[in-house]
């Protein structure tokens, strides 16, 4: 059977009209091959290969790359290298198994090196059934929310990486144009940031120091704008629109160009060192060092109470999802499906997922009683942290990967450890045992946080498409399974071969912040509570005034050299709405550009691996390689003029091409 359609419908990315339905390119009535031997074999695979890569490169290199984009690629690679027809819905299937090895990787990598670097003990079964039922959590909390995210939100939030891989696989599944258009952006926008990432041609990050009139304002009153010029973020803030990229930017402002020089001006003086988490001298510090130290908690705030005044406003979503569960089960249907739900519509019966969630929680309390805290009581107090901060959080995560494609993971488990710390400490687990039990709990935590925003991607890409959700959900299990395992023996293999502390360590940096937080909390230290206060305050009168404060304090947390390339793809995809009058050719152009975005996401993301792989064997110092590396020239005022007019000039071509669309 042969889709419809080999394109997105129209109305895919709008809101709907009055009485007006969205037909996926695989209608319900007619289903293509899904879960094939075929499919799954090649989404476990995919699961083990980039959890392993994925942590491997985010340990040694620093980065964490999202597994979506490139499995699309090479999904729709192998099916048109073999000739195989009709593999749209098996592309999706491979995605979504394998993509459990990016959000996986990143809640084990964010905390469980933590332990080690507080020179603690950690074991394979610790960090394996940490990711394990914190994935499974994830998966199970988030499938009651699908259809008010991918359904009844329809239009209303970007979803941008949703969006890119999507585009990949339709275009690899029509060919023709759209294809040659991906392809081609995929190229420009690779190549651009492979010249970046490995041969620094020119700078990866412009800063206004390479301004000379600009350098006294960093250095005297701690101004400064920074722009990473990467074409794959700069597509990102294309698909993410003006209107969110503004709120975004606006919050990073914020943080920038008002809180760090008031932090300098009012601390320039001082001779002592201020705050809990601060090492030095605020006159001593560079602008990126105040934000680091004090800023970025106002940020954490931010997310935090933005995080429950979004649980507030959703509680009539939440209170309908257990209402629905809750008729269910008492209606006798909780474990089967019901009858004449469509095809696409269908998600695991809600008996199901409260037997599950029963049984994994019964697990979790289990795991932390004989194989972290070994103390009855406080096993309940981790099972309950867990349970709780997960839930609530879990539309808070699927909201921000949703609105900006970048999931505040982190700051929302720096505030789950700092709370568990203190519930812990207050319950008599401290010292060692307590920072263990805590960077654990924070783990299962971080990973459950991670999965939700994940899997809500796989999912709208599978309602744009077609794919059945109950297929989706089933097998993401199986590809959370395979990342936990791949996932825990990577890290106890670098820790061994590399290690986390001393010379020659991994970098680690997300985890080595969170050991930095919990020591103190864990030695009766203070944490920065007022700084999360302001925040939190500052989120409560965005509130007030009709912003969204999630979305501004994401801004206030992310680094402003990301932040304002995803406002400068912003406002391109603004200037080619208004292109012209014609609302068709409009129409036409938008759909243009978004294919040029997500090739130049798509681009950067493989690029982005093959780059840093090159870096960690060495490739850089190969005798015949080694003279054409420039990050010298790069990190010069000259290789950062020159990024930021070849940034102008990429930002130029997505223009113009997306205005190469016709109406026909």
């Amino acid at each position: 059977m042969e889709p419809t359609k080999t394109s997105l419908p129209e109305n895919a990315y709008r809101p709907l009209k009055d009485g007006e339905e969205y037909m996926p390119i695989v209608p319900a009535d007619k289903p293509l091959p899904e879960v094939t031997l075929w499919s799954l074999l090649w989404g476990l695979f995919f699961s083990a290969l980039f959890s392993m890569a994925a942590a491997y490169l985010g340990l040694k290199i620093g980065q964490v790359f999202e597994a979506a984009i490139p499995i699309a690629i090479i999904a729709v690679g192998l099916s048109v290298f073999t000739k195989r027809k009709n593999a749209l819905s098996e592309n999706v299937i491979i995605q979504s198994i394998g993509a459990a090895s990016g959000v996986v990787v990143a809640g084990a990598i964010f905390t469980i090196p933590a332990i080690y670097i507080l020179e603690l003990d950690a074991r394979f079964f610790q960090i394996f059934f940490a990711s394990l039922f914190g994935g499974f959590l994830g998966i199970l909390f988030l499938i009651p929310f699908r259809k008010y995210f991918v359904k009844e939100m329809h239009g209303e939030f970007p979803f941008p990486e949703a969006t890119a891989t999507t585009e990949v696989l339709v275009a690899g599944e029509a060919g023709g144009e759209q294809a040659k258009i991906l392809l081609k952006a995929m190229a420009i926008g690779g190549i651009y940031d492979f010249i970046i990432g490995t041969f620094h041609w020119w700078a990866e990050v412009f800063s206004s120091r390479a301004i000379p009139f600009m350098r006294g304002l960093a250095d005297d009153v701690k101004l400064v704008f920074n722009l990473n010029v990467g074409a794959a973020v700069m597509g990102l803030g294309y698909i993410v629109g003006l209107k969110y990229a503004a709120i975004i930017a606006a919050g990073s402002f914020v943080s920038w160009f008002v809180f760090v020089p008031m932090v300098h001006y009012f601390g320039q003086e001082l001779t002592v060192v201020v705050g809990s988490t601060a090492t030095g001298l605020i006159a001593n510090m560079s602008p990126e060092q105040i934000f680091g130290t004090y800023v970025r908690h106002i940020g954490i705030g931010g997310i935090a109470i933005a995080g429950i005044l979004g649980i507030l406003k959703s509680s009539r979503i939440i209170g309908g999802a257990m209402k629905l569960a809750w008729v269910e089960i008492i209606g006798g249907k909780g474990l089967r499906q019901e009858a004449g739900v469509a095809r696409t519509d269908r998600d695991m019966p809600m008996g199901l997922i409260g037997g599950l969630l029963a049984v994994t929680a019964v697990l979790i309390f289990l795991f932390f009683w004989l194989g972290v805290v070994h103390n009855f009581w406080q096993a309940v107090v981790g099972l309950l942290i867990v349970l709780v901060i997960s839930f609530l959080f879990t539309t808070v995560a699927a909201r921000a990967i949703a609105i900006v494609g970048t999931n505040p993971v982190s700051g929302m488990t720096l505030m789950t450890l700092i709370l568990s710390s203190v519930i812990l400490v207050k319950v008599g687990l401290s010292g060692p045992t307590g920072m263990v039990s805590a960077l654990i709990i924070g783990g299962v935590v971080c990973t459950a946080l991670s999965m939700a925003g994940g899997f809500i991607t796989d999912l709208k890409i599978g309602y744009w498409l077609g794919t059945t959700p109950l297929t989706q959900q089933r097998y993401k299990f199986l590809g959370t399974l395979v990342a936990a395992a791949s996932v825990g023996l990577v890290i106890m293999m670098l820790n061994e071969t590399y290690g986390f502390i001393g010379e020659g360590a991994l970098v680690a940096p997300q985890a080595n912040a969170m050991a930095a937080v919990i020591k103190p909390l864990m030695s009766a230290q203070p944490a920065p509570w007022m700084l999360y206060i302001v925040g939190g305050i500052f989120a409560l009168i965005l509130e007030m005034i009709g912003i969204p404060p999630l979305a501004f304090a994401l801004g206030m947390y992310i680094p402003l050299e990301l932040n304002t390339p995803i406002l400068a793809g912003g406002i391109i995809a603004h200037f080619v709405a208004k292109s012209t009058k014609d609302e068709t050719l409009s129409a036409k152009r938008r759909e243009r550009g978004t294919l040029i975005a997500s090739g130049f996401i798509a681009g950067g993301a493989i690029m982005g691996v093959l780059s840093a792989f090159l870096k960690f064997v060495k490739f850089d110092q190969l005798s015949f390689i080694h003279p054409i590396i420039a990050k010298h020239w790069a990190e010069s005022d000259g290789g950062q003029l020159l990024a930021l007019a070849l940034f102008f000039g990429i930002c130029f071509y997505m223009y113009w091409d997306a205005k190469k669309a016709k109406s026909e």
